[in-house]
């Protein structure tokens, strides 16, 4: 259930996104879900990778490199989804950070609707 409600959330999140930066553009909320599915397996998936690869870059700007993943990452689904569309690289970190700042918000939360009971 915590998963469902958290990837209706994460859709609602895009297309708050689309709402607030014209760089982004989603079509519809069942666009949105996809995308934020496939955002979800990108992240789970290739970030991990990415992030081991560029290491030593992300250490020598501080960690700042992670935000260039971040915006691959939301670049990478838009380009492979049709009703998802991110203007140019700027539009996808500016979205990317809109989104993952919303991300936060929605964990805190999901956390305090569902709390785990481990």
């Amino acid at each position: 259930m915590k998963l469902i409600v958290r990837w209706l959330l994460l859709a609602a999140a895009l297309l708050l996104v689309a709402h607030l930066y014209s760089g982004v553009h989603v079509t519809s909320f069942g666009a949105a879900m996809i995308a934020a599915l496939v955002l979800g397996l990108l992240n789970t998936l290739l970030r991990p990778v990415l992030v081991l690869l560029t290491l030593p870059v992300t250490v020598i700007t501080l960690g700042l490199f992670l935000f260039v993943i971040n915006a691959l990452m939301f670049w990478a689904a838009a380009n492979l989804l049709d009703g998802f569309n991110v203007a140019g690289f700027s539009a996808a970190l500016i979205g990317s950070l809109i989104y993952s700042l919303c991300g936060m918000a929605i964990d805190v939360v999901v956390e305090r609707i569902f709390p785990s009971d481990v």
